[in-house]
């Protein structure tokens, strides 16, 4: 019986992720064919975010445990690829007093971005021998004290990190067609973790952890296994950030972008991967419009007043919103396949 819940909770995770990755490898490819170069790198910072998202929902969406450090670990994965595989050269000008000889060596692509993954994973696997045992109000304040002293220390260790400054010369080695392929992978491993029985005993602990506890779910070691999973996915997301942009600084790795992405797994529910991709999208592309707005723009005749820091306002609605109207948001516990079987049905 047991087996054969499994081969089903399989199918469908391989469907829904399959629907998905279709849907934005449509988009995708129509933005890099027909699609501005604004356009692309709007696209590619939606499928950047959207990394960010599905890793918050492997955790935070499975264990019902608000996770507000997600960015930190972005921002680890970002540096520590950026160091290893910025050209030796170009980090004598900016790392000229970097540390255990920071600044003497030059990996490729590809093993940065696995030195960073490794890295990272090892940070997250520390600090979750910590937070995973907590619940609650308690683990929110720890995730919030790690994103501000991950900030800090970019901020202030100047000799690897560069401050305020930012970090250039990192190899322009991604393109959409590269996040995409790593967008689609994330989408099937997010699928497989949450129909997996590491996800299945989450959710059980996330609804009635004395229960689940009774039963004989692990709920530490399970919360740590997405808690390290969801930290890759972060990694990833700051890898492909930096492999696009070129340059990094900490700035995009603290407050405004928790809540963007934060705002993102709300609004689409964070108990399914459909709702962190269907929040993705539309906020991404709905904050273009919004920041359009704020531009005062000419629309039919009529001369629209400046409005900046809507988008602000918008996100700060949409969470307030939706937590009030619809808590478990759009999609609630409902993935893609499961709305084409209703049709059908």
């Amino acid at each position: 019986m047991s087996r054969l819940r499994f081969d089903s909770g399989l199918r469908s995770a391989l469907a829904g992720a399959t629907i998905l990755s279709i849907v934005l490898v449509l988009i995708g490819l129509v933005v890099e064919w027909y699609g501005q170069r604004y356009q692309v790198r709007m696209v590619y910072a939606a499928y950047v975010n959207l990394l960010v998202v599905l890793g918050l929902q492997v955790f935070m969406g499975n264990a019902n445990i608000t996770n507000l450090s997600h960015s930190a670990f972005m921002g680890i994965g970002a540096y520590v690829a950026a160091i290893c595989v910025t050209p030796v050269k170009i980090k004598a000008i900016s790392l000229p007093d970097a540390p255990w000889g920071l600044n003497t060596f030059a990996l490729d692509p590809v093993t940065s971005a696995i030195i960073a993954i490794a890295i990272t994973a090892l940070i997250a696997l520390l600090v979750g021998l910590i937070i995973t045992r907590l619940s609650g109000i308690g683990a929110t304040i720890v995730s919030l004290a790690i994103l501000v002293i991950v900030h800090s220390i970019f901020l202030h260790y100047t000799d690897i990190f560069k401050g305020k400054q930012a970090f250039f010369g990192i190899p322009r080695v991604f393109n959409l067609n590269s996040i995409l392929v790593v967008t689609v992978i994330a989408l099937f491993v997010a699928r497989l973790f949450r129909e997996s029985h590491w996800g299945v005993q989450l959710r059980a602990s996330a609804d009635d952890e004395v229960g689940a506890r009774a039963m004989g779910v692990d709920v530490f070691r399970v919360r740590l296994v997405a808690w390290v999973t969801g930290a890759v996915f972060l990694a990833a997301a700051g890898i492909c950030y930096a492999y696009f942009l070129g340059t990094i600084s900490a700035r995009p790795f603290y407050f405004t972008h928790v809540f963007l992405t934060v705002a993102m797994l709300i609004l689409g529910g964070m108990r399914t991967v459909t709702g962190a991709v269907l929040g993705t999208i539309l906020i991404s592309f709905g904050l273009e419009g919004i920041r359009f707005l704020e531009t005062g723009p000419v629309l039919l005749g009529l001369k629209l007043p400046e409005m900046l820091g809507l988008s602000g306002i918008a996100l700060g609605v949409i969470i307030v919103a939706t937590m009030a109207l619809r808590p478990t948001g759009i999609m609630g516990n409902t993935e893609i396949e499961q709305l084409f079987k209703k049709r059908k049905g």
